[in-house]
């Protein structure tokens, strides 16, 4: 009986984890209440909603496909709050694998890559993302931020007025002020 309960244990995520490949749906098609939202964010007329809409924003794309992957990208952010980027990474690299098609897996695994100066294949990750949901705001971000760190700024420019475009109340619209480092050519530091 223990042999029996020690196989299982040890083939039993291999199997599940194959299972799962096989069986993630497709994300919900979320475009037209991001779309609402977009509309709320850039018409916002203070802070508090400006940020409410941002916010609202998050819990759309941390809407996991399913059960089984909300829990991976849970514990994966869980192990991101508590630095253990080895582990929050093997999670969101779990999650891509069983839901390639989910924006939010690799823009998560992008962030654990940008977090460990990985900045090659954070965009990598984040152009996946961009390519499943293309307004993908922190996505958009992200990636301004990452060809930022590559030095490419005249690109990390344009991708972050998208994004601010998208969402005027993003914090990173600082690096687009006079004497920052994606402030307007001409006006760089």
């Amino acid at each position: 009986m223990r042999l029996l309960f020690a196989l299982a244990v040890m083939v039993g995520p291999v199997f599940s984890s194959a299972a799962l490949a096989q069986e993630c749906p497709a994300p919900a098609d979320v475009s037209a209440e991001l779309e609402e939202l977009f509309d709320q964010a850039q018409n916002a007329e203070d802070f508090r909603e400006g940020q409410a809409a941002s916010d609202a924003m998050w819990k759309v794309w941390l809407r996991a496909p399913d059960d089984a992957a909300q829990a991976v990208l849970d514990r994966g952010m869980a192990a991101r709050g508590s630095f253990d980027f080895v582990e929050a990474y093997a999670q969101f690299t779990r999650l891509t694998e069983y839901c390639p098609d989910y924006a939010e897996g690799w823009n998560q695994r992008a962030y654990i890559s940008f977090l460990r100066e990985d900045y090659a294949a954070a965009l990598t990750d984040l152009d996946r993302a961009l390519e499943l949901q293309p307004r993908h705001v922190a996505a958009q971000s992200g990636r301004g931020l990452t060809l930022m760190n590559l030095g490419r700024i005249a690109e990390a420019r344009r991708q972050m007025l998208e994004a601010v475009g998208n969402n005027p109340w993003l914090s990173e619209k600082a690096l687009l002020a006079k004497g920052a480092p994606l402030g307007l050519e001409g006006e760089d530091i």
